[in-house]
């Protein structure tokens, strides 16, 4: 499961070889540095922590600014680790770029942090049918409905699917194909739509499965 850091660029369309066009989303991916080198014998195991898109210095804690400058790279704004590399074959600050991880045809799974929608309602934020218009009710067709008993047990239970936040949550969409690379330019083209707004980060893993 080698993967990449990204930024989210924007949602388009490519046609095929039979015309048809496949909607599709635009990444910038990389290019990464690796920050840090896990190994087995030192930590337990063995990983990269890769740096993504510069950041000012006067934006980096002290910490930070001296484990990048350990390493020899300009200070990153995103980091993450990345396990199922080959360690070996990297070394502290090395380039990382997606055209050396990915190929056309891949199945890939993004992660990054969903769109937020602030307070929302059960119809929008669980997709309730709502209630009738009749008898009535007719102000009451977007409203939850009973929430729970009266007398037994006299309480509202856990879990209960209410009015809330919705979204600003970690999301993983799996199974989208890398239909395009663009290495000249650090862009990644993947089917269909991943979560997040655009200009926001996110995380590109490698499955280990192909779709035909």
């Amino acid at each position: 499961m080698a993967g990449i850091l990204g930024k989210k660029v924007g949602m388009t369309n490519i046609f095929d070889e039979k015309g048809e066009a496949i909607p599709c989303t635009v990444i910038e991916a990389g290019p990464c540095f690796v920050a840090q080198i896990k190994t087995r014998d030192k930590d337990g195991y063995e990983a990269l922590q890769l740096g993504f898109e510069d950041k000012k210095g006067r934006l980096v804690s002290k910490p930070m600014h001296g484990h990048f400058k350990r390493a020899g790279i300009t200070s990153k704004r995103i980091i993450r680790e990345f396990r199922d590399f080959d360690v070996a074959k990297f070394h502290v600050g090395a380039e990382v770029r997606v055209d050396a991880i990915f190929s056309e045809g891949d199945v890939v799974s993004v992660a990054g942090t969903s769109k937020g929608r602030g307070f929302q309602g059960v119809v929008k934020r669980h997709h309730f049918g709502g209630g009738f218009r009749t008898h009535g009710q007719s102000d009451r067709e977007r409203a939850p409905g009973s929430i729970g008993s009266s007398s037994f047990p006299s309480r509202v239970f856990k879990g209960m699917r209410m009015a809330g936040r919705m979204g600003g949550e970690r999301v993983t969409v799996k199974n989208l194909r890398v239909l395009q690379i663009i290495p000249e330019s650090n862009l990644l083209l993947v089917s269909g739509s991943i979560p997040g707004h655009n200009n926001s980060y996110v995380e590109i893993r490698k499955e280990e499965k192909k779709l035909s």
